[in-house]
């Protein structure tokens, strides 16, 4: 028995459905909302607009609890890492902050926006788990530019800013989207 056709295979492509469309412009339009909103001084009304996506994703979704879940790892990733590197000196935001030091709240929900694009609109990541690295090195630091660029974040050490981002988003997205992968726990 050859051991390489026990292997199951991911689809090269799976057609894009409504559902995946409509998870990808939410959390388009949410990452704009909040950056916008942070930017503009309006943290909160970003915030609002995307715990509207999140908990209408988390209603209509085939596993609540499943989603929560992600949500919540994401979440406390996202906590973590943002106010260690707020702490470090090397990112600043605009407004949004419960405690000086810690990560915005409004960043918080992005993380949170992102987790709910890990069973849908980037479900298609799960079997390519190096390729999320990448993108995620890639795509994270400069989500964080183009915050920049919007002016909700500052990049106080833009060189050690931009390498952990990278560092840190090519680690976190194919963790994220392993957890995502897996069964959920019985509660």
């Amino acid at each position: 028995m050859n051991v390489f056709a026990a292997r199951q295979r991911a689809p090269v492509s799976t057609p894009a459905t409504p559902r995946v469309i409509a998870n990808f412009v939410a959390f388009q339009a949410g990452w704009f909302a909040c950056v916008l909103g942070a930017a503009h001084g309006l943290p909160w009304a970003g915030t609002a607009f995307a715990a509207v996506i999140i908990v209408t994703h988390v209603f209509f979704a085939e596993q609540p609890r499943r989603e929560i879940r992600l949500v919540a790892m994401a979440l406390l990733i996202g906590i973590v890492w943002d106010s260690a590197l707020v702490m470090l000196g090397w990112l600043d935001f605009s407004s949004g902050f419960f405690i000086a030091g810690v990560a915005p709240y409004w960043i918080l929900a992005l993380w949170a926006l992102f987790a709910i694009t890990l069973r849908h609109s980037l479900a298609w990541l799960q079997a390519r788990l190096l390729t999320a690295a990448a993108l995620g090195a890639i795509a994270g630091p400069l989500a964080y530019w183009g915050g920049l660029r919007l002016g909700a974040v500052i990049l106080v050490e833009p060189l050690h800013a931009l390498v952990a981002l990278s560092i840190g988003w090519g680690l976190f997205t194919p963790l994220l989207l392993r957890l995502a992968r897996e069964r959920a726990p019985a509660i």
